[in-house]
């Protein structure tokens, strides 16, 4: 690849976003750029006192149908699909007396931003770009010859050649945008078509496409060998691509992916009663309520502190100075809440390597959304699992019913459970997990790590006997056979929870009932791979 320089003599502009607008054109201007402009950008240029054509002059048409016909015209696409070497282009351009456009700077209708403000149906609509789209896409394949800005941050990029090339671009930099104009497209169009998904109810729509804006390229992916970037998606969900960094080292690419389960796992714990979250390579290691955000995270720690080491800490009520003193008593990576005191700011600040996230805000679990797992060849695309045990009607099927308090702790267990890889197991007693069972291939086997669990954290607390005694236990999915449930009643359990469904139903019930235990059936299945 050459430099191959184009000089460029006309710009054409139209933008909504005009933040340093001004200034670029007025340096266009002083390279000698004729300007050429469409409506309210035409208005501000002119207003700045710099000579501006408007885009009707050049193709001999008003703007018409409240702007939505201005820029599709022959002599906009003409002059900036041309093929500047090519003769007939070129015989073309003059017997039609179209002009070289060599410059293209468009940004388009604020979409994303009119849907995440909840406007109307019809305001969206009216906020879909045409022009825009039309001539981005043309500049960007001709790049041969034309350069075209989709920002602002590039204008100085622009700038930079024109004063060094002697008022032209270098195909390097023409080629670098033409491929940053097709992601924008890409990504402005599949947030359409995924509104357009929404609005009509369409699960299973023909054709599918998701996009996103770069928040930052990571220094490596899950492993070092991997490369990986962040990027922000159109959906305003709170959470880790939407918090501010107030401190700390640059997130890696699995501090996003903990924290992000984290955070998600707090969505489900009322900010009525303060909740923590401590979680290691995406599952919880410990989670509790409590009236206060220190005991709730004491509680949540004395689950498991071996794991909680290095781990990351979700709060669903502002850090206060309390729970940052104790949470920053041990080696954590990243605390996530919605908010934090200045005070709680200044503790956590002397652990500078301590990334410290404030998400404005909780996610909602009830809200409805699609998630997306590449496969070889392939997507898979569900809706979020928005399922809260709280609208759930459980339906109590051994002869003892749960106590009040049993189920309390069972809500809280499921709550959790919903959180937690597959096949999973969690104990808990005093609205806190007291063991925590993940990602076996067997139920059973998660059964009887969490409770081997309990046991070391009772021996780490010279506890006389382990939290599994008199506990809770919840099942993400059915018990396939008796034995998983018959290992959580030997650790102590008195009270269960889980979808039921299972053709061995009859005989886990029975099993519970020749137990003493109270058994409840949700209904509701919350795998999660």
């Amino acid at each position: 690849m050459t430099d191959h320089p184009r000089r460029v003599t006309r710009a054409l502009l139209s933008v909504s976003d005009k933040t340093g607008l001004i200034e670029f054109a007025r340096a266009l201007a002083r390279h000698g750029v004729d300007l050429v402009s469409t409506g309210g950008t035409a208005k501000a240029i002119a207003a700045a006192g710099l000579k501006v054509a408007d885009v009707s002059e050049l193709t001999g048409f008003p703007e018409m149908m409240d702007g939505r016909v201005k820029t599709l015209h022959p002599k906009v696409h003409g002059g900036l699909l041309a093929i500047r070497d090519n003769r007939e282009h070129a015989r073309a351009m003059k017997d039609h007396g179209i002009a070289p456009i060599d410059l293209l700077v468009v940004n388009l209708y604020p979409f994303e931003a009119t849907v995440e403000k909840g406007a109307g149906f019809e305001e969206c609509i009216e906020n879909i770009d045409i022009g825009g789209p039309a001539m981005i896409r043309a500049a960007a394949k001709n790049h041969d010859d034309v350069a075209v800005v989709i920002e602002p941050q590039d204008y100085q990029a622009v700038l930079d050649e024109l004063a060094a090339n002697k008022g032209a671009t270098t195909l390097a930099l023409r080629r670098r945008l033409a491929a940053k104009a097709y992601a924008r497209t890409a990504a402005y169009d599949a947030a359409i078509s995924n509104w357009f998904a929404l609005q009509l109810k369409t699960d299973a729509p023909d054709f599918r496409s998701f996009g996103g804006r770069l928040i930052q390229p990571l220094r490596y992916g899950e492993n070092p060998h991997q490369t990986a970037a962040f990027y922000k998606t159109p959906d305003s969900r709170p959470g880790v691509a939407t918090a501010r960094q107030v401190q700390g080292r640059e997130l890696s690419y699995n501090n996003i992916n903990d924290t992000d389960a984290a955070y998600e796992c707090i969505a489900e714990f009322d900010a009525a009663r303060a909740a923590c979250v401590i979680v290691k390579h995406a599952n919880p290691c410990g989670v509790a309520e409590a009236a206060d955000l220190v005991d709730a995270y004491r509680k949540a720690l004395a689950c498991d502190s071996t794991s909680a080491y290095g781990g990351i800490v979700a709060l669903n009520r502002t850090l206060d100075a309390g729970a940052a003193r104790a949470i920053t008593e041990i080696f954590t990576e990243v605390i996530i809440a919605p908010d934090a005191t200045e005070e709680a700011i200044a503790i956590v600040g002397a652990r500078r390597n301590l990334r410290l996230l404030l998400a404005g805000g909780v996610p909602d679990p009830r809200a409805p959304g699609v998630t997306a797992k590449t496969v070889a060849g392939g997507l898979l695309v569900q809706s979020r699992d928005n399922a809260v045990v709280d609208d759930m009607t459980l339906k109590t099927v051994t002869k003892r019913a749960p106590t009040e308090a049993e189920l309390r702790d069972l809500k809280f267990a499921f709550r959790v459970a919903k959180h937690v890889k597959s096949n999973t197991i969690v104990y808990a007693r005093d609205l806190a997990t007291v063991g925590i069972g993940a990602g076996q291939m067997s139920r059973v086997d998660s059964a009887r790590i969490a409770a081997r669990k309990a046991q070391d954290a009772a021996a780490e607390a010279k506890l006389a006997e382990p939290m599994t005694k008199g506990s809770v236990v919840a099942s993400d999915a059915f018990f396939p056979f008796a034995d998983g449930l018959l290992v959580a009643i030997e650790a102590g359990a008195t009270a269960v929870i889980q979808p039921g469904g299972s053709v061995r139903d009859d005989e886990v019930i029975a099993a519970a009932d020749a137990h003493g235990i109270a058994m409840v059936f949700t209904g509701v299945r919350h795998f999660r791979h």
